[in-house]
């Protein structure tokens, strides 16, 4: 009975007195931050460069870390729904159109053929005008 007496005593002690402590501000993992920007930086580079292609690959990149760390729970679960919908409006909305072929190169100069060459005398063989 003392004991309980005890442990309720401490309860008590430790509920109240004290100043509450504020509330917890959910926050991303600091690595996680970090990396994602840097992918959301290589994105907008890409974008800057008029390189759509490079940058949709960046873009779903960044999707598939993101999504991994949710289902991973790297993530709080108040974050989950905004950052899952920002990669997937981002990766949606850039357009890899590929760069217009390059024209073909122009056709190689035929070679020339030797022994059909201007000069020469293409009629010394048979009997044209031997009188015959």
């Amino acid at each position: 009975m003392k004991a309980l007496a005890a442990v309720a005593l401490l309860l008590v002690a430790g509920c109240g007195a004290a100043r509450p402590a504020p509330p917890r501000v959910p926050k991303l993992p600091h690595a996680l931050a970090s990396a994602w920007r840097a992918q959301a930086d290589g994105v907008a580079a890409a974008l800057d460069a008029g390189d759509g292609c490079l940058a949709q690959q960046r873009a779903v990149a960044l999707r598939a870390s993101v999504i991994d760390a949710v289902n991973a729970r790297r993530v709080q679960p108040r974050f989950e729904e905004t950052l899952v919908g920002a990669v997937n409006d981002l990766a949606a909305r850039i357009s890899c159109v590929p760069p217009a072929p390059a024209p073909p190169a122009p056709p190689a100069p035929p070679a020339p053929h030797e022994g059909h060459g201007h000069g020469h005398d293409h009629h010394k063989h048979g009997k044209h005008g031997d009188g015959d």
